[in-house]
Parts: C-alpha cells; sequence; structure tokens
C-alpha cells in the first residue's frame, strides 16, 4: 500500500522541525504577535503601530539567499544563510526608511531533515530579535522531484513602517551630495553564481581549501560570512534629526545597477574606488577568474554594503557617526555629480 511517506513526504519529520524550532521563534515575537507557530495565518496587531505614527506606512518585500545555499550545502553549515535572508531583506526597506515588524519565512528541500532546518531558522530567529522584528511563522515544504537530493531554498517576506513624510526615494539627493559607503563583511547575498562557477567548477577548490590571502579562513568560510544588517545604526541617523537624502543596498547588480535606481534623471554618481580596502575574497575572485574591474563592481559588492548619499556640509559628521558608534566601518567613496544617472568607478 502506498503512503505519503512512500511518496518521499515525511508528515513526521515536519512535525519534527516544528518541536524544534517552535521555542526559537517565540523568542522574537512581542504583545503585537497574536498567534503562535502552527496557525494557518499570522495575527499582527497594528493598534501600536499606529498609535506611533501619524501615517504609517507599510513597506514589503520578497526575497530569497540566491546560489549562496549551494555552498552552505557543501560545508553542511546553515546558520548563516538563516541570517542572510533576514538581514538582506531588511536592508531592503531600510533604504526608505522603514524599520522592520515582521518576517514571514519560506523552507523548501527534496528532503525534510529537521535539524537542517532548524538550523536555518535559529539564524532567522537571532537577526530578526537581533532588530527587533518579529519572526511570525511561515512554511516548511518537502517536494520530492522538484529539488535535487540535499538541494535547500529559502525565501521569506519582510514587512516594515515608516512615517510618509519620512519615505526616502532618492528624490532629494542633489548634486554635490557625498556618498558614504559602509563596509560588507564579503559577498553577503549576491554574486554567488559567478563566485561557484570560478572556484568549483573552472578549478576543482573545496570549501576546505586554503589561500594565503584569505588567511586562516578556508575558501568555505570566507564565502560563508553572513549578510550585515545595517538597521541599527541608520535609525540612530535618522533619529539624530540628520537628513539622508538616499540610500542604496548594493546587492545583486553591484553598484553600477543599484545606485542608480535611487538617481534622479540629472544626475550621475562617481565613485572612488581606491577610497576603501576591498576585501582579499574579491581580490581572489578577480584573479582566478581573470575578471576585469568593470564587471567586478557590476556583479559584487566589493567591500561596501549600503551606500548613503548626505549634503557635503554633513557628510564627516555622519562618518564619524558610523564609525565611533555601530561597529560597523563607514568611508567617504564618492559625489554625486551633474550626468545621465550614469556610476562611474575610478
Amino acid at each position: 500500500m502506498s503512503s505519503y511517506a512512500s511518496a518521499g513526504v515525511d508528515i513526521d519529520a515536519g512535525n519534527k522541525t516544528v518541536d524544534l524550532i517552535k521555542s526559537k521563534v517565540a523568542e522574537t515575537h512581542n504583545s503585537s504577535v497574536l498567534t503562535g507557530l502552527g496557525s494557518f495565518g499570522a495575527l499582527f496587531d497594528l493598534k501600536e503601530i499606529v498609535n506611533n505614527y501619524d501615517e504609517p506606512v507599510l513597506v514589503q518585500s520578497i526575497d530569497g539567499v540566491g546560489t549562496k545555499l549551494i555552498i552552505a550545502e557543501m560545508a553542511q553549515s546553515f546558520y548563516g544563510v538563516g541570517q542572510d535572508i533576514v538581514n538582506h531583506s531588511i536592508n531592503d526597506i531600510l533604504v526608505m526608511g522603514a524599520k522592520p515588524l515582521t518576517f514571514l519565512d519560506y523552507v523548501a528541500n527534496e528532503k525534510l531533515k529537521p535539524e537542517i532546518v532548524a538550523e536555518m531558522v535559529s539564524g532567522m530567529a537571532d537577526a530578526c530579535k537581533e532588530s527587533g522584528m518579529a519572526l511570525v511563522g511561515g512554511e516548511t515544504a518537502e517536494m520530492p522531484g522538484t529539488y535535487l537530493p540535499g538541494q535547500h531554498d529559502i525565501a521569506g517576506t519582510i514587512t516594515g513602517v515608516v512615517e510618509k513624510s519620512k519615505i526616502i526615494t532618492g528624490e532629494k539627493i542633489s548634486e554635490g551630495d557625498i556618498i558614504i559607503g559602509i563596509a560588507s563583511n564579503g559577498l553577503h547575498t549576491n554574486g554567488y553564481s559567478l563566485a561557484r562557477k570560478i572556484f568549483f567548477s573552472d578549478n576543482d577548490f573545496k570549501v576546505e581549501s586554503k589561500f594565503e590571502e584569505l588567511g586562516e579562513e578556508n575558501l568555505g568560510e570566507a564565502l560563508l560570512k553572513p549578510h550585515l544588517s545595517y538597521s541599527k545604526i541608520i535609525h540612530k541617523i535618522l533619529d539624530s534629526g540628520i537628513k539622508i537624502n538616499g540610500m542604496s543596498h548594493i546587492t545583486g547588480g553591484g553598484f553600477y545597477e543599484n545606485l542608480v535606481r535611487v538617481l534622479p534623471d540629472n544626475l550621475s554618481i562617481e565613485i572612488q574606488s581606491d577610497s576603501w580596502e576591498i576585501p582579499p575574497i574579491f581580490k581572489l575572485i578577480e584573479k582566478l577568474g581573470k575578471e576585469d574591474e568593470r564587471e567586478m563592481f557590476r556583479v559584487f559588492n566589493m567591500g561596501i554594503g549600503l551606500c548613503i548619499m548626505v549634503p557635503e556640509s554633513i557628510a564627516t559628521h555622519t562618518l564619524k557617526m558610523i564609525n565611533n558608534e555601530s561597529g560597523h566601518k563607514a568611508y567617504l567613496i564618492g559625489y554625486v555629480k551633474s550626468g545621465a544617472r550614469e556610476v562611474d568607478i575610478n
């Protein structure tokens, strides 16, 4: 007699997964969360939000971790990719001035392994807790035939809130604005298809491979550093009264694609690539792949995870605030000039 288990779907494994993660998820909940894990839908009370804003606007985004998951599978290390999906999503709404409220996750695989899913969700929960956001629920899917053996997928939907009058769109960016770049700690979640091709297809390296450029880290450790969140310091800046004219999360598409997304039609950006130290992992990719510099800046963040555009008169003060009060490292990396929505990197 056939059963769901014989078809490749283990309901008991799903139940075990819930048991492993429910207490961790509950740690992220606040008084606005009205349902626990296992409900058909997540209930979130907006009363407190409405009371704290004159004109609250919800900001939402959805994304995935991408092919970084393949390297996580090679290394059998999944906690960091849980952090990745949350922090990436936080930064995507952060650039519009939003504070994160809730996160919904989706984890799928060919065969459900409760311990691996629990490791991923632990990373998500810790990242949510760090940013004061509730992990309100999600979905775990076991789909043999859709995914290859050992393969996983993670996606997530974030909801945040911003005061309507304080939405940051980039329309206030002006000629002469200074661009402050806040450091990443590696690739974050973009460029992994090219990185995997160079390291594991064109060359037969392993996640355990060591390189002089990487020091004590092996290749897997360098590639799996979790995505940083910039939410705390950016909101500290905004709450202090500093006006940020625009922000760009340097993700897929690198500098060229992400900076122009917030630029007015009559402006361009000049980036001075010698104004910060490019991390060794990018130099290694460039050397092994024989990549030209433009391609590197079009694919990767090159060591800068977030760019903010501020008037020249407050740029130095803002820079000092980031470097002295955040744990992040920031640099003056460029400026806004007249032009036709282009990015020049010198």
